[in-house]
């Protein structure tokens, strides 16, 4: 069974730009004609054959529309009723009759004439095809049911089956469509492509009703449910009055909450006075939520309950040396705090900051000072804080308004004298939403903070009880008023032998739990421990170091999968890069041989100290200083004091006094990616250019560091322990240093000390008869020569020894 329409003409027929609307062959639509260039094309088609061409605008704004504002595929309709209005409009009716597409369009006397041509269609139908109809009559059904504003009945009556082009169109007809999709089924001439299309349509279309039913049931489940609540709610008030027993019990349970859980008087008549408030609230009210969150808040945070304290000095320095190694001076400080609390009966609470290099400890002291203590640990990160609120808190008015993270946090600690560690006190920031560095000044001032005021709870709080402990890695970004309020400890770098100890005590044996192991299973020699540390790792702290360790378990592990529960693995230094990888580091920095103009220097930074090379070329030139490697302005200025001092003493040096004319200096220090400052470096690069113009090597195994001035005295420097530390991590032994850093020796362990060969100074020309590899030349007084060689090429028994 086939159908077909074999024409092709081309007609010429009188056009209407129609709006807001798509006629579809089949389709009876009444519309109403008011445009002149309109009501002359319908005259027109009345006098002839009553046949029109319909096509919609694609702007239906556009009153005296041109042929490009109107789509090309329109339809050829039948007027099959035309009436005349008393305002002059006219009230057509108009039958589809077929599709066709326009190939020109002529304004002739006012309205146009448009040459359209029929497309020939013809299918064949088939099994696939009639089954396709009858999929998609079932999805109209369906539309029809879900669409409310569509008379099943009637649509449905109109449905054909026999006729695939017309079943298209009818139900494209009555899809409620946007006029561009519309449009789209009526370019399609095609009767299998318009069901294909349709049948998308449909499908798209059903699952949006349905979802907006789903969501209209909800919608309506919910008000029901509110009003029934609200009807129950009601009617419990009533019965409840009846019986004599007031408004609600849970109104007198929360009073008796608020009575006995020991806020202070004024809080407490607060509390009672909001709790009236509550009660003549209507229930579902957003103010009586706001309300009994605000109530719930008050008798959650602990107002009088506190944690029985452990004062014993025996058994809190049994968990400090249990917990941590080393660390003396620090645990000494806890242990005299401890030793002021059994003294004195309400000491006000002290603030501590530690301040060291990622990796030592810092957080976990907080966690054993809790321990030893007694007291609950709870913890702050203030790291990327940026935001007031987060100390302090919203008010009430906003919605969604919460306490602080220091009242929040104080609820969970559940006693009002817990350990608080604020971790990364250095990292909090600041902008519109305010500074909360600024908020932790009332926090951490011991006379303040009796009285600290959140401004969701907007009463008093006393937080003299808590024991606050800060952490840092920097103290510059701290604010000068807040670094005044807490006490600063500092713990530095640990040196080989503390990482030795700190990893056979603590980190292979948390590593080895870890990943299921035993020490039957796994063990590390000491030799094997002191390679990682030296190959490995290269770090203040013990991170790193726990981390390896935890690789080398991991692949242990392994093993003993895979070997039986009986494989044992012994961890040497031979066998140490099977399982660790090559070694990242060389275990010592220094340059393997003396040379001219390169010094070793040492550097803080805020992970601890470094190693910092400097290196000085001498090349021919016009006296022009040039200093690479990102070096800061107080840097930069080093430098140009240690040249002013050598040219203060050319003379001494062997050097013509105005050597400087014909060569030009370039003072470099490397990794030139990392940013460096500070004046530490003076003696340094006063050493390299010294070296460098004289043509003297450098001692290979000699670090320093010191300020210079222009008269070559060595100013003291900070971070002593840390470049010395660092130094001895990288296999330099000794070390020129200030004459007045000498006092900071007792900060040093006794290791280091034994292990160090400190030379202290206090002018440069000690420096140079320490570092440089040979003697100064011996200049006569009247001998104002230059040195030979100053601008020579090195030779290589001048470079090494």
């Amino acid at each position: 069974m086939s159908q077909s329409k074999e024409t092709n003409e081309l007609r010429k027929l009188p056009m209407m730009p129609i709006r807001d609307m798509v006629i579809f062959p089949f389709m009876m639509t009444p519309f109403v004609v008011g445009r002149e260039s309109s009501v002359r094309a319908l005259e027109e088609a009345l006098t002839g054959d009553r046949k029109i061409f319909l096509a919609t605008q694609h702007d239906a704004s556009v009153d005296e529309p041109q042929p490009q504002d109107i789509y090309s595929v329109g339809t050829i309709g039948n007027i099959v009723q035309s009436v005349k209005m008393p305002d002059g409009n006219i009230k057509v009716l108009v039958e589809g009759v077929e599709r066709a597409e326009v190939t020109s369009l002529v304004d002739t006397d006012g309205f146009f004439v448009a040459t359209v041509r029929v497309h020939p269609s013809s299918i064949e139908i088939t099994k696939a095809l009639e089954s396709q109809m009858q999929h998609i009559a079932t999805l109209f059904e369906q539309y029809l049911k879900l669409q409310q504003s569509l008379n099943f009945e009637t649509v449905a009556s109109s449905i054909r089956m026999d006729d695939p082009a017309r079943l298209a169109d009818t139900i494209a007809a009555n899809l409620q469509l946007p006029i561009e999709e519309k449009q789209k089924i009526l370019d399609l001439f095609d009767p299998a492509a318009r069901l294909n299309h349709i049948a998308g349509v449909l499908e798209v279309e059903i699952e949006k009703l349905n979802m907006d039913r789903s969501i209209q049931s909800r919608v309506k489940r919910q008000m029901e449910r509110a009003q029934k609540e609200y009807y129950l709610n009601e009617k419990i008030k009533a019965i409840q009055k009846e019986l004599g027993r007031g408004e609600k019990g849970e109104f007198e349970d929360l009073k008796k909450k608020i009575e006995t859980c020991g806020m202070p008087k004024d809080v407490l008549e607060k509390a009672l006075q909001e709790l009236k408030k509550l009660e003549a609230m209507p229930p579902m009210s957003a103010e009586s939520t706001v309300s009994r969150n605000y109530l719930d808040w008050l008798v959650a945070v602990p107002w009088k309950k506190k944690s029985k304290e452990i004062r014993s000095l025996q058994h809190a320095e049994k968990v400090l040396n249990t917990d941590h190694y080393g660390l003396e001076k620090i645990k000494e400080r806890i242990l005299e705090f401890l030793a002021v609390r059994q003294l004195v009966k309400n000491p006000k609470g002290s603030i501590l900051c530690f301040v060291g290099p990622p990796g030592v400890g810092k957080t976990s002291l907080g966690m054993s000072i809790a321990k030893a203590t007694g007291r609950k640990f709870i913890r702050m990160s203030l790291g990327g804080v940026r935001d007031e609120a987060e100390i302090r808190g919203h008010r009430r008015t906003y919605i969604g308004a919460l306490p602080g993270q220091i009242i929040q946090s104080m609820k969970r600690a559940g006693t009002k004298n817990p350990v608080f560690v604020l971790d990364e006190i250095d990292k909090m920031a600041s902008d519109f939403r305010g500074d909360p560095a600024s908020a932790l000044l009332e926090v951490l001032d011991p006379e303040q903070n009796a009285s600290f005021q959140d401004h969701y709870l907007d009463v008093e709080y006393d937080l003299s009880q808590v024991l606050f402990v800060a952490t840092a890695n920097v103290l510059h970004t701290i604010p000068a008023a807040l670094q005044d309020r807490m006490e600063i400890l500092r713990l530095h770098g640990y040196t080989e032998d503390e990482k030795v100890e700190i990893a056979k005590q603590y980190l292979i044996k948390k590593q080895r739990e870890a990943c299921g192991l035993t020490e039957k299973n796994i063990v590390f020699r000491d030799g094997a421990i002191q390679e990682i540390i030296r190959s490995y790792t290269r770090e203040a702290g013990v991170r790193n170091l726990e981390r390896e360790i935890g690789n080398i378990c991991r692949k242990v592990a392994r093993r003993v999968v895979n070997d039986g529960s009986k494989h044992k693995d012994e961890i040497t230094t031979a066998s140490l890069q099977d399982l660790a990888g090559v070694a990242k580091f060389r275990s010592s920095q220094v340059h393997e041989h003396n040379e001219i103009g390169l010094v070793t220097g040492l550097a803080w930074t805020e992970v601890g100290g470094s190693i910092l090379s400097t290196e000085v070329q001498v090349l021919d030139g016009k006296g022009k200083l040039t200093l690479t490697g990102q070096l800061g302005d107080v840097m930069q200025e080093s430098a140009q004091a240690a040249l002013s001092y050598i040219r203060s003493r050319a003379h001494h040096l062997g050097l013509a006094r105005d050597f400087d004319r014909n060569v030009d200096i370039h003072v470099h220090v490397p990794e030139g990616a990392i940013p460096k400052d500070g004046p530490s470096a003076g003696i340094t690069m006063a050493t390299a250019l010294a070296s460098a113009l004289t043509r003297i090597p450098v001692r290979r195994d000699v670090a320093m560091t010191g300020e210079i001035t222009l008269r070559g005295t060595v100013l003291p420097i900070g971070g002593l322990k840390e470049k010395l530390l660092a130094a001895h991590r990288a296999g330099v032994f000794e070390a020129i240093l200030p004459e007045e850093n000498q006092k900071d020796l007792a900060d040093l362990p006794e290791n280091l000390k034994s292990a160090m060969k400190l030379h202290f100074v206090t002018t440069m020309d000690e420096v140079l008869k320490i570092a440089l590899a040979g003697p100064l030349p011996e200049i006569a007084e009247d001998a104002p020569g230059v040195l030979a060689g100053v601008n020579a090429p090195r030779s290589p028994e001048t470079v090494r020894q």
